[in-house]
């Protein structure tokens, strides 16, 4: 369903803030413009888009030659107590995956939950569970895109480097969504080149040399606390040092997607595009 990309491509969350329009449509041809490669189709707040809408994004994409992915709704929660929540939250990805394969994404970005009251091995096995079973379907109806489980800010919310990881060996075909800025907001650290190199090396160990021919990442400044992310930031008004990432990425020859967050997304990612291919 994924294959390794031929280079890092560059690119938003979502529709560009300097974008004529704010439809998708208007999106993908002022990523074009701006000379960016990639965008993220946004359902974070409910999957909406009719089907004759993302047919008509697959083909825009696919002339203008811009990759797409899907980002899930925030409100998912695999490890939820209530089987309800668990059963919606399950739907909600199916759904943007569904979606996402008539948009041509091949990429489905998505939280895992959080761990609630039974600690980070319970949450681990109801989210694996709930995993299983939508990968398991997505087959059946041999839906070709990925799922990517994403690493998270908060430590309240299921999803350090380390159980991302461990969840992709665990669940055939998941993927992760690399989020360097939650990771650093996370951990309060993780912020050097050298501890760059070293999330590039797990992920090497753990997923394959060839995961990093095929990456999926997140980055923005950050603002955080003790307990976590707080909010995104432009990256030249937060402490994330991007020259260092950058060049772990380029020693990596780490190839696939970056999508921007801070809140000046297009101008960030543009820099960002800038120094790595400079």
């Amino acid at each position: 369903m994924n294959t390794p990309a031929e280079r890092l491509l560059f690119g938003t969350a979502g529709v560009p803030h300097s974008s004529p329009g704010t439809s998708s449509l208007a999106g993908i041809k002022h990523i074009a413009h701006l000379g960016l490669d990639c965008m993220e189709v946004e359902f974070v707040k409910g999957v909406k888009m009719g089907g004759d809408t993302a047919k008509k994004i697959a083909e825009s994409a696919q002339k203008l030659g811009i990759k797409l992915s899907v980002h899930a709704p925030y409100y998912v929660n695999l490890n939820s107590p209530e089987k309800g929540k668990w059963l919606a939250s399950q739907e909600r990805i199916l759904n943007s995956a569904r979606l996402a394969a008539l948009c041509g994404a091949q990429n489905v970005v998505f939280h895992c939950g959080y761990y609630g009251n039974g600690g980070p091995e319970d949450a681990f096995k109801n989210i694996k569970n709930g995993l299983k079973e939508i990968v398991s379907i997505l087959k059946s109806e041999r839906t070709p895109v990925s799922l990517r489980a994403e690493t998270m800010g908060k430590k309240a919310q299921f999803g350090s480097l380390e159980e991302i990881l461990f969840l992709c060996q665990e669940v055939d075909g998941l993927l992760p969504c690399i989020d360097f800025s939650h990771i650093h907001a996370r951990e309060g650290k993780v912020n050097s080149y050298l501890e760059f190199y070293r999330i590039l090396t797990k992920i090497s160990k753990k997923l394959g040399k060839e995961a990093l021919s095929n990456m999926h990442i997140h980055i923005s400044g950050v603002d955080y606390s003790a307990r976590g992310e707080i909010k995104h930031l432009n990256l030249n008004e937060s402490d994330f040092k991007y020259d260092e990432w950058i060049q772990a990425l380029k020693d990596f020859d780490v190839k696939g997607t970056v999508i921007c967050e801070s809140p000046i997304q297009e101008q960030d990612a543009v820099m960002l595009k800038d120094l790595f291919y400079c």
